[in-house]
């Protein structure tokens, strides 16, 4: 397999989940994220099930989604999305870095935009 191969496989894995987690399936996140999953975003708890529990309980888990661009290239997935959650505007970059198919590394920017 190339890695270009290896990207759109991570790719398409991801907007499946991603796709399965808008519509309120949160338990694709233990699908998709590997045991030891590492978020670097601050203010984000360690590991796979304690992060899962946050992102439950964040705006996110009930915002709407714009996605903007989605790019592959190696290991990493990258989203670039508008989240709005009530008030709250924010664009969003997501990095994702993917090892056999699961997700194990997070990284996140966030820019506030005006109010929606």
């Amino acid at each position: 397999m190339t890695d270009i191969d290896e990207a759109e496989i991570n790719k398409a894995r991801f907007l499946e989940a991603f796709g399965r987690f808008a519509q309120g399936d949160t338990a694709v996140l233990f699908e998709i994220l590997r045991e030891d999953f590492v978020s670097h975003t601050p203010g984000a708890p360690a590991g796979r099930d304690a992060w899962i529990e946050f992102i439950k309980g964040s705006p996110i888990a009930t915002a709407e989604i714009e996605i903007q661009h989605v790019l592959a290239e190696d290991q990493l997935v990258v989203m670039h999305y508008f989240l709005t959650a009530g008030e709250v505007r924010e664009a969003v970059v997501d990095l994702w870095r993917f090892e056999e198919g699961l997700i194990v590394e997070h990284w996140s920017v966030t820019e506030m935009l005006t109010p929606a």
